[in-house]
């Protein structure tokens, strides 16, 4: 991608991405939760759901924060953004240029 993120954008996101981290960490363990003490399921059903998610969510994390550079800042943030991990307000934060590229970045459900 030609595009590079703005140093404001760029420390912006590098704060807003651990709170965002912090959202999918707490509904991920809150899916696990619900998972957990569902009595309708066996132990061994629960713990392969659990170990489902786990796996899914991993791959989550790993795509949108891990290894967060300034030249994948912008196809971070979009991912950040199309997981519903930032809020309206947050996502207006960015700079005009910056909200263009990611909504263009965002699957066409979300656009």
């Amino acid at each position: 991608m030609s595009h590079e993120i703005k140093e404001p954008d760029w420390k912006l996101l590098r704060q807003i991405s651990r709170v965002a981290l912090e959202r999918l960490c707490q509904r991920s363990l809150e899916e696990i939760d619900t998972i957990g003490s569902d009595s309708t399921k066996t132990y061994h059903q629960r713990y392969l759901d659990i170990f489902d998610i786990i796996r899914r969510r991993d791959k989550e994390i790993a795509s949108a924060f891990n290894d967060m550079r300034r030249s994948t800042a912008l196809s971070q943030l979009a991912l950040i953004y199309s997981q519903g991990l930032l809020t309206g307000e947050e996502f207006l934060r960015f700079s005009q240029e910056t909200r263009s590229v990611v909504e263009m970045l965002l699957p066409s459900k979300h656009a």
